[in-house]
């Protein structure tokens, strides 16, 4: 079973308007306790993000004379310490997914993007229904290890391989594989298909086989 963000979100959203004060995004952070608010227009629709970092932009003042000097990005926080309203500080685009994104996808967003939680989306809409944070994504990691055990032994069988002939250990997200399949070309396949289980971090291969399909035979020269 591949684990979505649907099945592990939270249902409420803290978000604020565009026209937000800055002092109002920062209570509204303090107030719900999160380190990141959506802005949302007027149909709900995520427009930016304000991030904390985006707020103690305000504490991080430009050497006098160097503006000449600035890039891009840091002519962008400089223009984010001074504003005034949600909308002047929010980083945009808004970073989104849906209940249909994938878990491990979700994770790999935060991670580049360097956020703990995202805005969910209704994937027709658009609108904000809910957020996903990164103490959300760790509950793939719960799972019971007889749900764990039933996901290997059908790639075990995918690779054609009788499930029977190995034996699967599940505890606290490694797998281990004890066993002889038949071909030594099943081995990756099985490992690979494991690897791809939600709430796996590592698998022990200890897998022999019967018969090395993989070693290529010279040509006779007559």
């Amino acid at each position: 079973m591949i684990m979505r963000v649907g099945e592990v979100m939270g249902r409420v959203a803290i978000a604020v308007q565009p026209n937000t004060s800055f002092a109002d995004v920062v209570e509204t952070m303090r107030r719900f306790k999160v380190g990141a608010v959506a802005v949302i227009d007027a149909d709900r629709r995520p427009v930016g993000i304000v991030s904390a970092h985006d707020l103690l932009l305000r504490q991080i003042d430009a050497p006098a004379g160097h503006w000449i000097f600035e890039g891009r990005a840091r002519r962008t926080e400089r223009a984010k310490a001074t504003g005034r309203t949600a909308a002047q500080v929010m980083t945009t685009p808004a970073i989104t997914v849906t209940e249909g994104t994938t878990v491990r996808e979700a994770a790999r967003v935060m991670h580049d993007h360097h956020v703990r939680q995202l805005p969910v989306i209704d994937r027709d809409s658009g609108k904000i229904i809910g957020t996903v944070h990164q103490s959300d994504l760790l509950k793939v990691f719960e799972r019971p290890p007889a749900e764990v055990r039933a996901e290997v032994e059908d790639a075990l069988a995918r690779a054609a391989v009788d499930p029977a002939s190995v034996t699967v250990g599940v505890e606290h997200g490694l797998v281990s594989l004890r066993g002889t399949v038949p071909l030594r070309s099943q081995i990756p396949r099985i490992v690979e298909g494991v690897r791809a289980i939600d709430g796996v971090i590592q698998v022990d291969d200890r897998l022999s086989y019967e018969s090395d399909d993989l070693v290529t035979v010279p040509p006779l020269f007559l």
